[in-house]
């Protein structure tokens, strides 16, 4: 009886043993997607800045497209050597390409391979990004088994892979040629419907992981896009290069909170095989279509999101610089409106994308357009040459 009684004992410690052990789930790794096609003295900063969060960096390396044929990105190696986090480079094959040759691609990519090797980087991986229709993805499977063949086996080959892909019966197939696959969830629908639905993420996700049986990741948006309307009424897509095109822009943002909380729902309950997040795109300080570097490292990591507007005011013998400053760890809108009491002004006046009313005691200033405050960074609204300004009786509205 008493040997039982150690045996129930001993029972009940390992099943509390083996609860612990499941819900104490490493954190998922957080990648970054380096996306620029020219690397500028921005990445200095935002590489250093980076690296504390992010693992592991997917440079762009390749592209092909239709007429324009291939072309590489310029990147910086002796700053992605300085770097020393594992590195894979991504080939873009544009989905409207109208076959894949496959002979030209292999020796395309060798040879990009070879290039960086050469320029003294060391590879972690290859990945594949082809938006392949789901009538292609026969074509598209022997292509990777083609380059799967000739790349050296100790190279992690990748691919990023599409939502759509779900209902192909090709789709096991197709995943049991690659290493790793990078499930795709934003900008995959039509644009005019945003570019991300954290629902459909996670309905996505859960699917994915029923079908592959090796590891995957999960590619999320950081960024936002502005859509300029055309003569056959689909819009045209402007993302980090501007469109030489007059007409009205309607701005899409990815949704800070609304990809925080999907982080904390996988890392609460992650699916089979998820191993972690790809975030596309590394943010530079001049990227106004991306997320703050703050922002999506306060994402990644799972911090409570907020912006605080505060007024930034600076006096030189009475004439007032007039600014607000982001103060929280998320990008902010800029306010609809903001009023100062003053005393005393003899003259005032907004800057560009303000206007300005003014009254003895209060000046007013209103947005005329859309605009963004990254966390911790500030913008200029106008001027004032007041006898006083009185903070404390000033107010920033949203």
């Amino acid at each position: 009886m008493v040997s039982l009684t150690r045996w129930m004992i001993g029972l009940a410690a390992l099943v509390l043993l083996n609860g612990c052990e499941q819900q104490d789930a490493p954190p998922l790794d957080q990648q970054l997607y380096v996306w620029q096609r020219q690397w500028t003295e921005a990445h200095v900063t935002a590489l250093s800045d980076s690296r504390t969060d992010f693992s592991t960096l997917r440079v762009l390396a390749l592209q092909a497209f239709p007429q324009a044929g291939w072309s590489r990105a310029r990147i910086d190696p002796m700053l992605l050597k300085r770097d020393g986090r594992p590195l894979i480079a991504v080939i873009r094959l544009d989905g409207q390409l109208s076959s894949l040759n496959q002979d030209e691609a292999t020796t395309q990519i060798q040879q990009v391979i070879s290039d960086w090797q050469a320029q003294g980087l060391s590879l972690a991986g290859v990945e594949i990004d082809h938006d392949a229709g789901n009538a292609r993805l026969s074509a598209y499977r022997e292509f990777l088994v083609h380059l799967r063949a000739i790349l050296p086996a100790s190279l992690p080959l990748s691919i990023t892979a599409l939502p759509a892909w779900l209902d192909s019966p090709e789709l096991p197939g197709l995943l049991s040629t690659v290493d790793i696959s990078v499930l795709q969830v934003h900008a995959v629908s039509d644009p005019r419907r945003g570019l991300f639905d954290p629902d459909q993420a996670r309905h996505w996700v859960k699917a994915w992981s029923r079908i592959t049986s090796k590891p995957f990741y999960l590619a999320l948006p950081a960024y936002g896009v502005a859509l300029l309307s055309s003569a056959s009424g689909a819009p045209i897509v402007e993302s980090e290069v501007s469109i030489e095109r007059v007409g009205k822009r309607r701005e899409l943002m990815a949704d800070p909170q609304h990809l925080s909380q999907l982080g904390a729902q996988l890392r609460a309950d992650p699916p089979a095989h998820l191993a972690g997040l790809i975030w596309f795109r590394l943010p530079l300080a001049n990227d106004r279509r991306a997320w703050s570097l703050t922002t999506l490292r306060a994402v990644a990591r799972g911090d409570e999101l907020r912006s605080h507007l505060a007024f930034k005011v600076s006096a030189d013998q009475g004439l007032y610089d007039i600014g607000i400053h982001n103060e929280g760890n998320l990008d902010s809108a800029w306010p609809e409106r903001l009023t100062l009491a003053v005393r005393g002004c003899e003259g005032a006046d907004a800057l560009a994308g303000y206007a300005l009313q003014q009254s003895p005691d209060l000046l007013t200033f209103t947005r005329l357009r859309e605009g963004r405050i990254a966390a911790g960074g500030q913008r200029a609204i106008g001027w004032a040459r007041c006898a006083n300004i009185d903070q404390g009786a000033s107010n920033v509205h949203p």
